[in-house]
């Protein structure tokens, strides 16, 4: 177990009662490590990450965190742990400027500020030029660097992020990615739930295929794009959905 940031065993976890959407799902990440999630619509990415957050009903299984059982924790416990969240939707403050949008991803620890905002600036230099200007007004791909610098605001450990693609055109998708890579360079692990399979593969250390809340497959992004039953099963049609 060592190096291991997150460690999710057998977790069994749904919205509502006797539903399952997560059927004894396995997951690992390491220190410093890349990991996606892929599978197809309904197959319990984005529930893997509200159960690690503590947003669903977790009935069975474990969530471990650096060798403590977070189980159920709520999303802010996490923070102050050192992990990070990216949300789908409704990831930025539209109403409030970049530079407050970064501020309010440190309203735990308001000391930060300005040295946590010359680190994130300096990764994503569009933010510094950005910094007065209301988020609500900048590009998708804009909103999305928003996103993930207030989530780095608090210097995690790990960052999760829940389908950072989705909605974007194909270059920006690419921008996005690249960013993912850059954040992962400095040290912080990754764990990306992502609907565009090939780029998740592609840009991933390692990659687990859900279906119907259960490991279908797991292995390097490498091996997963040459499976033949992963581009059978899951590469032909997944490159064309948009949710999960």
């Amino acid at each position: 177990m060592s190096g291991l940031v997150l460690h999710v065993e057998e977790l069994v976890a749904g919205y509502i009662p006797e539903v399952n959407i997560l059927n004894g799902c396995n997951i690992e990440v390491r220190a410093g490590e890349f990991v996606g999630v892929i599978g197809p619509n309904g197959a319990g990415k984005s529930t893997v990450l509200k159960a690690i957050l503590g947003q669903c009903s977790t009935r069975s299984g474990s969530v471990m965190l650096n060798g403590e059982n977070i189980t159920g924790l709520k999303a802010h416990e996490l923070v102050e742990r050192g992990v990070g969240y990216v949300p789908q939707t409704q990831n930025v403050f539209q109403s409030l400027t970049v530079s407050e949008n970064l501020e309010m991803g440190c309203f735990l620890k308001p000391s930060v500020f300005a040295e946590r905002f010359e680190y994130v600036t300096a990764l994503f230099p569009k933010l510094r030029d950005r910094a007065t200007q209301r988020a609500g007004s900048l590009s998708g791909g804009e909103r999305q660097m928003v996103a993930m610098g207030r989530a780095l605001m608090m210097e995690p450990k790990l960052l999760l992020l829940d389908e950072p693609s989705a909605g974007l055109s194909p270059a920006l998708q690419d921008e996005v990615f690249i960013q993912c890579k850059k954040i992962n360079s400095e040290g912080i692990a990754i764990l990306m739930v992502e609907q565009n399979a090939r780029r998740c593969l592609q840009v991933t250390d390692r990659a687990y295929v859900l279906d119907q809340g259960r490991n279908a497959y797991t292995g390097t992004g490498r091996e997963l794009l040459a499976d033949p039953n992963v581009i059978k099963l899951y590469l032909g049609t997944l490159a064309k959905m948009t949710g999960g």
